[in-house]
């Protein structure tokens, strides 16, 4: 797989000016996408935060797998200092509650009647922008349906008691998972520019087939399961007429119409990572790093 470094000059300046701005937060809104709750959380706003309690949003829910929405609330809300909330822009009443969640994290300034300071968070292209259009209950924050609309940092006032500080989608510098880039890829966190359509595609396709074949067989009307996403690509581009002369099929296009019917949530609703995964994930970083420590420590004595 290719590894996915994506971390443009605007966002490096954004992570400078969030540093500078945290000790005036009272605490962190963080969006993430329900489909990819881990790969969409961003390492360094734990490092920004300074123990700031967070509130943590799986925005886009009605997209995700609720079974396994229901297991990463789970995982989140077992945390210290932490939140977390499923939800769509499509659930007024549960974000004109947003507010008063955010005030219960900040109880002394709410009894002194001064606003609580709400920074919100989150990668490119999950939904920040059209979320504070809903709780400013107008439209101020640009919105768009591509990564990276927001460039700068911006203050925004709620009169119920919340004030709201706007920031730029932040990547990391590095996507050190190679499960984690591809996945941010196909959501569209990613520019299509930052790596191959077809690689990302082709992920897509093979995870579709391992993880929600009857899904997939019933969007396309497939009579069988392809083995691999090539076979995939053939079969939907017949399926929808992605012809080249002489009967080709062109593969382009059909991986193009599945990475947007993926997108837009009409292939079905789908999860990408399970807490289990990344838990072992994590099991396994731990212990690799312990050999490599016990290998280094080993090196030394010897020499």
């Amino acid at each position: 797989m290719t590894r996915i470094n994506w971390f443009p000059g605007h966002m490096h300046k954004a992570r400078k000016e969030i540093a500078e701005v945290m000790d005036e937060i009272d605490l962190v809104i963080e969006v993430l996408d329900a489909r990819l709750p881990h790969s969409s959380e961003n390492p360094l706003i734990n490092q920004l935060r300074r123990n700031k309690p967070v509130l943590k949003l799986l925005n886009k829910q009605d997209l995700a797998d609720p079974g396994k929405t229901d297991d990463w609330l789970d995982y989140f809300n077992d945390q210290p200092d932490i939140q977390a909330i499923a939800m769509d822009q499509t659930q007024l009443k549960l974000i004109k509650q947003i507010p008063d969640i955010c005030k219960s994290f900040a109880a002394s300034r709410v009894r002194s009647g001064r606003p609580v300071r709400a920074m919100i968070m989150g990668i490119p292209n999950v939904g920040k922008s059209t979320l504070i259009n809903s709780l400013l209950g107008r439209r101020i924050a640009k919105v768009g349906n591509e990564p990276a609309v927001t460039r700068h940092q911006k203050r925004y006032s709620v009169h119920n008691g919340l004030a709201l500080s706007d920031t730029p989608g932040i990547l990391w510098p590095k996507i050190e998972d190679q499960d984690s880039g591809y996945r941010l890829a196909a959501s569209g966190a990613i520019k299509d520019t930052a790596i191959e359509q077809d690689l990302v595609a082709g992920y897509a396709g093979q995870f579709l087939i391992d993880e929600y074949p009857l899904i997939l067989m019933q969007r396309y009307k497939l009579d069988r399961l392809p083995d691999n996403a090539d076979e995939l690509f053939d079969a939907l581009g017949r399926k929808r007429g992605c012809l080249r002369p002489g009967g080709h099929v062109d593969h382009f296009k059909a991986a193009d119409i599945l990475l947007n019917e993926l997108r837009s949530g009409k292939i079905g609703r789908i999860t990408f990572e399970t807490v289990v995964e990344w838990e072992q994930k994590r099991i396994a970083a731990e212990q690799a790093a312990a050999e490599e420590a016990a290998a280094s420590s080993a090196q030394e004595k010897d020499e």
